[in-house]
């Protein structure tokens, strides 16, 4: 009952998002809310965006989101620009609200996404929001797709970033790596061991480029020696960039891993 309570208030919440008039002016807080609104959006709804969104290290879509202004994250930078509607993920909002509240602006505050299930969400609740809900149920339809397709054999894997930073074997990375036939293996912690890659080198090594030109303490432990030496049976790399909020921007990714598995 409580399941179909919840699903029944999500489903009449989105009802009336739908029928207000779209939001004009919106603009986002945060670096996953920031690609929501720009695949999902007009672009002339779009008010805001954050500084993340036009880096070229943080996001593929920098080029599209350095066609708006840009914000630093607090709702004071974006406050001048008037927005009907703003975009946040990850809580910690209730001061923000109250201060959009009295500024007449309304919140959409998204829940960090623990699994694909709730990237789903995310997309129709801000597609509703923003008057989009066919752009929502194209990227929808998309994810769906690559359910439907899903390898059927996948291989062992080990998602390896800066400092020898892993994902864990459940969760939403592993459950986008198994739609691209990569079985994300399971270690302790968050790291990778070196021994590991050594005694035990998976199928896969799927090595994450984000910020690979940055010379950085993470950046050096893949150039470690033994690094260097580990042999897998494969080493693919992958846009880590898309890898940070792991939404819809992981979609075309995905497609392409899938491509390279399969040569």
């Amino acid at each position: 009952m409580r399941a179909f309570a919840c699903a029944l208030a999500l489903s009449l919440a989105l009802a009336g998002l739908a029928d207000a008039a779209p939001p004009r002016r919106v603009a986002s807080l945060n670096l996953c809310t920031d690609e929501l609104l720009l695949l999902l959006a007009e672009p002339g709804q779009i008010a805001s965006v954050t500084h993340l969104a036009q880096s070229p290290a943080e996001t593929p879509l920098w080029a599209r989101a350095r066609a708006h202004p840009r914000n630093d994250g607090s709702l004071v930078s974006v406050a001048p620009l008037k927005p009907d509607l703003v975009l946040t993920m990850g809580g910690g909002a209730r001061d923000r609200v109250g201060i959009a509240g009295r500024l007449g602006i309304r919140i959409l505050d998204l829940p960090y996404p623990q699994d694909l299930a709730d990237i789903e969400q995310a997309v129709t609740r801000t597609a509703a929001a923003l008057g989009r809900p066919a752009a929502g149920a194209s990227l929808i339809a998309r994810i769906e797709a690559l359910k439907r397709s899903r390898p059927t054999r996948s291989a062992d894997t080990i998602w390896l970033g800066g400092g020898g930073r892993t994902v864990p074997a459940t969760g939403l990375a592993a459950e986008w790596m198994a739609l691209a036939g990569l079985r994300q293996r399971p270690l302790a912690g968050d790291r990778v061991p070196l021994e590991i890659l050594l005694v035990r080198p998976p199928a896969v090594l799927l090595r994450s480029d984000y910020r690979s030109g940055q010379y950085s303490g993470e950046q050096r432990w893949l150039a470690h020696p033994l690094a260097a030496r580990a042999r897998a049976g494969r080493t693919i790399s992958t846009d880590g960039r898309v890898w940070t909020c792991m939404g819809p921007p992981m979609i075309g990714e995905i497609e392409r891993l899938r491509r390279e598995t399969a040569r």
